[in-house]
């Protein structure tokens, strides 16, 4: 693989997850470790269920470096499979619900997982390829003549500490990206990268007597940043295996928590829910927000009506360049998404590789001690994401362009490859959505860039209206034209029921792209 050589910050923890894992619950073996629904266990519980998934799997065969797979909802059962994967000294490789069946196919094809645990509702995203397969099957809830039993498995095996030696540099998760075509690349991560975030638990807030609520799915790295610290600082870990922005409210006041990781759309959908108000939310000491730009409005009414700090990260699941944006300290910056984390760098390129002056758009290069060890298999991928600067040393071009303003603060325009180029101008996408969120009528929208035998490619809008507007698609264009510059404006907008996102919040462009190249332009 390609030497990534992270710079590795003074304040990261100096033990890895497993060993504080381990200390916690020979500390408070009684205090609560995870909870979902009505089903709670204790620390020592939860410590004597992961030496049980590690021992099976060490009797699996399964080695130090082995990639072994889940596909589940959030669950007691995943939390316990997800650190007895990294106990066994295995390397755990969650997979994408929202991935194809083939998607899926590649995955396990590509990181040759040796096992696969699945929970019977996602079942069918693999039953016309798993029995082809040459690997371990087990069936977390339900049961079938071609996967072994999880309880049962578990139970015949051993609860004592297997005390596999873990070193920083050893395999922790393996995250692939859930595109619908190719193969997905493999995002691998060390328990060094995992280690480094830990140094977040403190300043935080993450002691014994924190309560994280999670509900964005643990395959997400969204979601693996906020459930990691919170078992490191020996805390308590709340599942939801389903979001819904009610029942979130309702856990949040009934469960007294402190802390949460959310993404934007889930934050639109708590704000808007009615009586969001009369919720008892009193708790909440960090509200934590990342995956998409928060929308500076948004952040605005969180900072209103939600008690708590709220933190926006950026950041990537490859790892690099990180920023911070305590929102509640800078009210005057909430269109930003913050300033350098201690030990990060970031530089802005152009389209040759040169960096650009103070204030332009540039491509954002970041380094930092969060960075993954490279893409699973893949040194030609990990070579063509890194950019180095003039010492040689390696940052990761996330593909997003954005400027530094004087304050230091990072401003996102776009997604690079997102990026429309009409007529030979550049277009940034993020531009026209903040005209078109603007508009009293529109709750959501999306630019993308269309064929045009005039200009290359034209912008068009999508939109989802408010209940009861009535405005026409061509009133919301006349508006929103009015407001744009010439070589900004909109060519069309389309009104739609709903645009599609992922799982964590983001728009499926390439998807909402699709079906309009595929035509011949017009």
């Amino acid at each position: 693989m390609i030497k990534i050589d992270p710079p590795i910050s003074d304040l990261s923890a100096q033990e890895t997850l497993v060993e504080r894992v381990r200390a916690n619950a020979a500390a408070h073996p009684e205090a609560p470790a995870l909870v979902c629904g009505t089903q709670r266990v204790t620390w020592g519980a939860f410590d004597g269920r992961i030496n049980r998934v590690a021992n099976a799997l060490l009797e699996m065969g399964v080695g130090k470096g082995d990639n072994i797979a889940v596909l589940s909802s959030n669950s007691i059962p995943y939390a316990e499979l997800f650190m007895g994967i990294v106990r066994a000294g295995a390397c755990a490789t969650p997979l994408s619900s929202m991935a194809s069946p083939d998607a899926l196919r590649k995955m396990l094809e590509d990181s040759g997982a040796k096992a696969v645990f699945v929970a019977e509702q996602y079942l069918h995203l693999l039953s016309d390829f798993i029995s082809d397969l040459p690997l371990e099957r087990v069936a977390i809830d339900f049961a079938h003549p071609d996967f072994a039993d999880y309880e049962a498995t578990l139970a015949r095996a051993d609860t004592s500490d297997p005390m596999i030696p873990i070193e920083m540099s050893d395999a922790f998760n393996l995250i692939y990206s859930s595109g619908t075509t190719g193969t997905p690349k493999g995002i691998l991560h060390n328990h060094q990268m995992r280690a480094a975030q830990m140094d977040r638990v403190s300043p935080n807030g993450y002691d014994d007597n924190a309560r994280t609520l999670i509900s964005t799915p643990l395959y997400s790295n969204t979601t693996i940043v906020a459930f990691l610290p919170t078992l490191f600082g020996g805390s308590t870990v709340y599942l939801m295996p389903k979001f819904d922005a009610r029942e979130y409210l309702e856990i949040v006041e009934r469960e007294r928590i402190t802390h949460t990781m959310l993404v934007p759309v889930q934050y639109k959908r708590i704000m808007d829910v009615p009586d969001f108000d009369s919720f008892d939310l009193s708790s909440m000491r960090v509200k934590f927000s990342t995956s998409a730009p928060l929308r500076a409005a948004l952040k605005a009414d969180v900072l209103a009506r939600f008690p708590g700090k709220l933190v926006e990260y950026y950041g990537l699941t490859e790892g690099g360049g990180v920023t911070v944006l305590v929102a509640d300290e800078n009210p005057t910056k909430l269109h930003t998404v913050g300033c350098l984390a201690p030990g990060n760098d970031i530089r802005l390129i152009d389209s040759a590789g040169n960096e650009v002056p103070q204030g332009e758009v540039g491509e954002i290069c970041g380094r930092g001690p969060t960075m993954m060890a490279g893409y699973y298999g893949r040194d030609d991928l990990t070579s063509d994401y890194i950019w180095r600067n003039e010492a040689g040393e390696v940052y990761f071009r996330s593909g997003d362009m954005g400027s530094f303003d004087a304050d230091g603060f990072l401003v996102l325009s776009d997604r690079k490859k997102d990026m429309i180029i009409s007529g030979g101008l550049n277009i940034y996408a993020n531009d026209l959505e903040l005209v078109l969120l603007a508009d009293a009528d529109v709750t959501d929208a999306a630019v993308i860039g269309v064929p045009s035998e005039a200009w290359g490619e034209t912008p068009l809008g999508l939109i989802v209206l408010r209940a009861g507007a009535t405005r026409t698609a061509a009133d919301i264009l006349a508006q929103a034209n009015a407001t744009l510059g010439k070589s900004q404006r909109l060519s069309a907008v389309e009104i739609r029921e709903t645009l599609p996102r992922s799982t964590i919040g983001k728009i499926l462009k390439k998807d909402l792209r699709a079906p309009y190249w595929e035509k011949e332009p017009t």
